[in-house]
């Protein structure tokens, strides 16, 4: 069996090594594939913090308490940089994840894809699935909020990271989408899936900038596979990051029906054949044209998200 997933952030990182766990168990393939509108360049360096998210969390090497980023991490170049006041310093970069962000910058700058780059980098860790970045060309979320004089984009990163999201987002713009192409594999894997799952990643700045890539959509919408998404909106709250804020940028309720009803049914123009939706928290859920099914999805340990990826197979079948 091969499964597809769609992934991006924290929280979807941690629901693939649920989705590893179920694999191992059956001897499904897994291929994931990965949101790049978070990606951008600090110090020169590229960085990729959804695919980073992926490596890490699968490869265990992730700070479980921070939820991204390198466990054990040091700060001493992060310090020497903020001693030369150099910008910006609201992005810090750890010792150890700066070796990653390096060795892809050198690749990247000697002409391989970025799809190659994260397989080379995957071999150190072994993730146990296969990682495709959604596209090799540029693709980068940017926020409109007002500015001084009328309104201004920044990137995703700076929405958030600096500003916490404080500035009201307007629209999302995935700056460089039309041009973009799916990375080698990723029309493939669609094509060749038994199922394909949607992450509980945020839906506006980690699925949406994956279903931009031109041809993309309609290759999850054309695919024989059927299709099942995991709420990221539990009790009408996000399970964490800023999904409300995103939502409620592009007028979508933030609850488990609303996310599912953005995506849509698959027969009538959306993605979905089924959506999870919380058992205790969101039981009424419902989504036209949309099988729901209710199960628990807090994601607790690796087991409990394994069985939450076994309750979405067996609605998909």
């Amino acid at each position: 069996m091969h499964l597809v997933v769609l992934t991006g952030g924290v929280g979807g990182a941690r629901f693939l090594r649920g989705v590893r766990a179920h694999a191992h168990r059956t001897g499904a393939q897994v291929t994931a594939i990965v949101n790049t509108g978070d990606d951008l360049s600090v110090h020169g360096l590229r960085v990729c913090p959804d695919l980073d998210s992926v490596m890490y969390a699968l490869g265990g090497a992730a700070d479980p308490e921070r939820g991204w980023g390198r466990a054990g991490e040091t700060w001493t170049v992060r310090d020497e940089l903020a001693g030369y006041g150099a910008q910006p310093d609201w992005f810090s970069l750890g010792d150890r994840d700066l070796a990653t962000h390096l060795v892809r910058t050198t690749m990247l700058t000697a002409g391989y894809p970025l799809s190659a780059v994260t397989e080379a980098l995957c071999r150190r860790w072994q993730p146990g699935v296969r990682v495709l970045p959604a596209t090799d060309d540029r693709l980068e979320t940017h926020v409109v909020v007002p500015g001084e004089a009328g309104t201004e984009a920044i990137h995703f990163q700076q929405w958030w990271v600096r500003h916490r999201g404080a500035r009201p987002a307007q629209q999302f713009v995935f700056v460089g989408a039309e041009s973009a192409k799916p990375a080698p594999g990723v029309s493939e894997a669609l094509a060749t899936a038994d199922a394909i799952l949607l992450a509980p990643s945020n839906p506006v700045v980690s699925i949406a900038p994956i279903l931009a890539v031109p041809g993309l959509r309609e290759d999850l919408t054309g695919a024989r596979a059927p299709v099942v998404g995991v709420s990221p909106i539990i009790g009408g709250a996000p399970v964490r990051g800023m999904a409300d804020a995103c939502l409620a940028a592009v007028d979508v309720e933030c609850s488990a029906s609303g996310v599912g009803r953005m995506y849509g049914a698959r027969g009538a123009g959306g993605l979905l054949d089924g959506w999870l939706v919380d058992a205790a928290a969101d039981p009424d859920a419902d989504v036209p044209g949309v099988t729901v099914r209710t199960v628990p999805l807090w994601m607790t340990d690796d087991a409990t998200t394994a069985r939450m990826v076994a309750a979405a197979l067996e609605l998909a079948q």
